[in-house]
């Protein structure tokens, strides 16, 4: 990196123009960016959908296709809700990443309102895994395969067995 380096007296020479400056620069600077991020570190590509709660309920979407060692941006801006669900599934070897709250989905792209009575409205009802962001502004969830995760750190699950048992509360209740 290079510095510029000025004589004291040419800094003087340059005080009023900071002086107008200032205020147009503070105006400038962007805020930090708040999003809902998914990292896949693994080496297969994903399918990947999410659940939360706005002001309008429940909502899942899907899908996001990951590739292999990528980032995914879910949700841009600051996040609505305390708690996120996951559901992804592995393109490439099979095995998903999946939960105990039921939420509903399709194998096509969706964006669905509700979790009640899925098969009744045509979605499937599938198993997401819960996701505590402790009412961060921004999070980001990292996907790894348990054989490519070391044994001192915990990686998400990979069956629904080794799922989190959380379910989301039915609408209209809030979640403590």
């Amino acid at each position: 990196m290079t510095a510029l380096v000025l004589p004291v007296s040419r800094l003087a020479s340059l005080r009023p123009f900071a002086l107008f400056a200032l205020p147009f620069l503070l105006f400038t600077v962007t805020p930090a960016k708040a999003d809902f991020r998914l990292c896949n570190n693994t080496g297969s590509r994903v399918g990947v959908s999410i659940g939360y709660k706005d002001a309008e309920g429940w909502t899942t979407e899907g899908w996001w296709n990951v590739s292999a060692r990528s980032c995914e941006t879910l949700l841009r801006g600051a996040l609505v809700a305390r708690y996120y669900y996951i559901y992804a599934v592995d393109y490439d070897r099979g095995g998903e990443w999946s939960g105990r709250a039921y939420m509903c989905s399709r194998e096509k792209e969706f964006t669905i309102r509700g979790t009640d009575n899925c098969l009744a409205r045509g979605f499937d009802r599938t198993g997401f895994f819960e996701i505590d962001t402790g009412e961060q502004r921004s999070w980001t969830v990292q996907l790894t395969d348990t054989a490519e995760q070391p044994s001192d750190r915990p990686s998400l699950p990979k069956t629904p067995s080794a799922a989190p048992p959380h379910t989301p509360p039915s609408p209209g209740t809030s979640k403590k």
